[in-house]
């Protein structure tokens, strides 16, 4: 029994010697390679943002499918709207950098006498603001790179 017990110590011993070398191994990995680490991150952020901003053109083509003259269809354009509001409002970087917009979305969504030309200003409008908003992030992206 007291052989089995100094296995199992010196088991024991040899894995927390391994656990500790692993530690050290992975310290230094992140140390010198720090760099690409955040930019693998600063990648994956990116990704993320560049796929919200496709997203929101895919609701702003569902909004030119629909005619704002036809009630059924004026709610739809309403509840793409509040979608496009939403998603807006859960990223930091939209809504600081659209404040006004996303006041002007709300107001149109809410608005009972949603008309075409309504509809054809504010789908431009957040497409043109989109279309900066890419612009910046990708050129800020690339001189991180």
């Amino acid at each position: 029994m007291e052989i089995l017990k100094q296995t199992f110590e010196m088991l024991s011993a040899i894995a927390n010697i391994f656990t500790i070398l692993i530690s050290v191994l992975t310290f230094y990995v992140f140390i010198t390679n720090k760099e690409k680490i955040i930019n693998a991150f600063d990648l994956l952020i990116n990704f993320s943002f560049q796929t919200t901003l496709s997203e929101l053109k895919e609701k702003l083509h569902r909004i030119n499918e629909y005619d704002a003259s036809v009630p059924a269809e004026a709610v739809e354009i309403r509840n793409i709207l509040h979608e496009i509001s939403g998603q807006i409002k859960g990223n930091s970087v939209l809504l600081k950098s659209l404040p006004k917009l996303l006041n002007s979305i709300e107001n149109i969504s809410k608005n009972k006498k949603l008309s075409e030309a309504i509809k054809r200003s504010i789908v431009s409008e957040i497409r043109e603001e989109l279309k900066n908003i890419q612009v910046r992030s990708t050129i800020k992206y690339e001189r991180k790179s």
